[in-house]
């Protein structure tokens, strides 16, 4: 698998502890431990790997990748993170605190609790009903980075984090037939980047193959579409509902899998596939 409600919802009641992240929000938070926590080792040594599957990402995720408790697979993963000479913090919540100043990761930047700590590492989770979905590992005075910095960290899949999260972040996380939230390594949708001016564009993205909105034609005058977008069409006779659905939108294809029908509350439209390796500079 590749690529919370703010406050966790696994924590009935909480009391605000911790640094704050330059916004007036805590990055952690203080309460009940889960039922399960972590209790395997806080090292693990990690190994570089060159893509993201699910047993590669493990490899290069270490402790980080073990204390997840995923519903699917793992989704994100790496370290260790280096730190400069200069940037360590004081404090294991200042370490936390760097990993998102230092990588920016499309991930909840607050609502972290400490589910285990030793002299020179600490486990920080962000769960959802009792169970990990990020987690971070911060470690102490490494080898020429003194202070406390993030060794190794790791995610679940978009779709298991709350809906407030995911949508803070930019995800448009479907839904199946029977409601259910679609892993976003499976389907997803965005909008196109503001710095390509495609804006007005809409992706969405399969794994294997993506299909595009494009009612202004940003992209169509580029030649990045295997078809022209329509606005309006009518429902191929071979076309089936997959059942998914995001707010009105819903889901159909047709067995070649060329266009993405999309059923909307004013009609039918045609989402041609984009080429291989759609981007802008």
């Amino acid at each position: 698998m590749r690529r919370g409600l703010v406050a966790v919802a696994v924590l009935a009641a909480v009391t605000v502890v911790g640094c704050d992240d330059g916004t007036g929000v805590r990055v952690t938070v203080e309460g009940t431990a889960p039922a399960t926590p972590y209790s395997g080792p806080l090292y693990v040594p990690t190994r570089a790997v060159d893509d993201n599957s699910p047993p590669s990402l493990r490899l290069a995720s270490g402790a980080a990748g073990r204390a997840l408790e995923c519903d699917g697979e793992i989704f994100e993963g790496g370290g260790p993170d280096g730190w400069g000479k200069s940037d360590g913090g004081e404090t294991p919540e200042e370490g936390l605190k760097l990993y998102f100043d230092m990588f920016r990761p499309v991930q909840p930047d607050h609502g972290y609790r400490v589910e285990r700590r030793e002299t020179d590492r600490v486990l920080y989770s962000f769960d959802v009903r009792g169970r990990t979905k990020v987690a971070v590992v911060v470690a102490k005075d490494r080898k020429g980075r003194p202070g406390w910095g993030p060794e190794t960290n790791a995610s679940c899949d978009p779709a298991e984090l709350p809906g407030s999260s995911t949508a803070a972040e930019g995800w448009e996380v479907w839904r199946d037939r029977d409601g259910k939230r679609v892993p976003v390594s499976r389907l997803s949708s965005s909008t196109g980047p503001e710095h390509c001016n495609w804006q007005s564009a809409h992706f969405l993205d399969m794994g294997d193959r993506s299909y595009v909105r494009d009612p202004d034609g940003v992209l169509g005058g580029e030649g990045l579409l295997e078809a022209p977008y329509r606005k309006q069409v009518r429902m191929p006779a071979g076309a089936h509902d997959t059942g998914y659905h995001y707010r009105d939108w819903r889901l159909w294809l047709t067995d070649d899998k060329d266009t993405a029908y999309v059923r909307t509350s004013e009609g039918v439209e045609a989402w041609p596939r984009s080429k291989h390796g759609v981007g802008c500079k």
